[in-house]
Formats: C-alpha cells, structure tokens, sequence
C-alpha cells in the first residue's frame, strides 16, 4: 500500500468502493469495501462525526442491516446508545411494525422493540446507502410513532430525487458523498468514475502493520 497522500476533503475513501457485478436484483454499487481498511473506515467515520453535534443525540439507531456496521460504530464515537432497526420477524420481544417498498421494489416490514425509548428521546438514523428512501421512511415512521424525534439522517450517500429532497427539508442530513460535488453527480447518475480502476487488493487490510491510506485512482 501507498500513503495516502491528499486531503480528506477529496473523500479518498468513496473510490474504495466496488461496482455491482451480480445484476440488477442487487444494489448498484458495494460500499461495504471502506470497512475492511481501518484507514478508510476511521476517516468515513471522522467526516461524518465532524458534522454532527452529540449534544442533540440522545441514541443512535441503525437500520438492518449495513446501517448496524456505521451506526454502532458512530453511536460510539459520539459516546451514545445503539438501536438497532430490524427487518420483520428477527426480534424476540414485543414490536411495533410498518410496511415499506425496497429500491428493489419488493414489499417488506421494518420492526423496532417497543418500548425502545422514552418519549421525546432524539434519534440519529444512520443506514449504509439511501436510494428510494422506503427503508429509511419505515424507520422514520417507527421512530415517530414511539413519540421519538429524528435528530437527523446520516448514510454514505444519499441519492438526489424528490424522496431524500423531501428528507433534507425536514431534518438535518449528512452524508459522506457531499451534495453538490462530483461524487454526489455520479452517485446520481448510479455509476462511479473510479470503478473503471476498482481493484479489490486496494482495500487489503496488511496483517502485521498498522494500514496506510491509499493513493485514489487517476480519475478519466
């Protein structure tokens, strides 16, 4: 591995992630690839934790299942409790459950322990990736119906359509993929520059030594 060696204002870690190669039934791209390099995993983390403000937090909840790896994660980070949102039928205790429509457009059901809060508790919803917005709906409608406030919304990225347009009027949004930049145009568009140089061996974690950050692709 290569230092990395620009600012992380560049969000060298986007480039990380890795093309879909399985069809359309999948999502179209793989973010997951940022967490096995503890370089890039701890800079995700410090961009989306520099705009958010634990003061206005009182839990963090992620949605099943990608949102459990960044919202426990940003959970401890801000030094809060961790709630797990859960697709029907996973959780052992009483429930309260809504329907939604997946970016797949399947049907599915969204549950959260009931009670998970007190009344009034400000809840951070953190997923992996928001696309339609269906599966974020559900857990805003679980979380409200518990009389809990959403703190705000925070994902890798959040595509640009009138679902998360209607999100960021109504909550404080952060996301990795920074509105307005070219990674949140290509996101929107569904397909990333860099996948053209996607090379799994980048995101190898080195046994034995502390990881480097990486050099990011030459962009086309």
């Amino acid at each position: 591995m290569s230092d990395m060696k620009g600012s992380r204002g560049d969000r060298w870690y986007l480039s990380l992630m890795s093309p879909n190669t399985k069809g359309p039934e999948f999502a179209w791209l793989d973010p997951t690839s940022i967490y096995i390099n503890a370089a890039a995993y701890r800079d995700l983390q410090d961009d989306l934790c520099a705009d958010l403000d634990p003061h206005g937090i009182d839990v963090v909840a992620g949605i099943d299942a990608m949102g459990f790896v960044l919202g426990s994660a940003l959970a401890t980070r801000l030094g809060r409790g961790f709630l797990p949102i859960r697709k029907a039928g996973k959780l052992c205790v009483a429930t309260d459950r809504v329907g939604f429509t997946n970016y797949s457009g399947r049907a599915q059901d969204m549950e959260m322990r009931t009670p998970a809060f007190a009344p009034g508790t400000r809840v951070l919803l953190v997923d992996q990736w928001v696309e339609t917005g269906g599966t974020m709906d559900a857990a805003i409608r679980l979380v409200e119906r518990q009389k809990g406030s959403v703190a705000g919304i925070v994902a890798i990225a959040i595509e640009g359509n009138e679902r998360t347009k209607g999100y960021r009027d109504r909550f404080k949004v952060v996301s990795a993929v920074v509105e307005g930049s070219r990674w949140q145009e290509e996101c929107d568009r569904q397909t990333l520059s860099s996948f053209a140089a996607y090379r799994a061996d980048r995101t190898f974690p080195d046994a034995g030594r502390t990881p480097a950050r990486q050099d990011p692709p030459k962009m086309a």
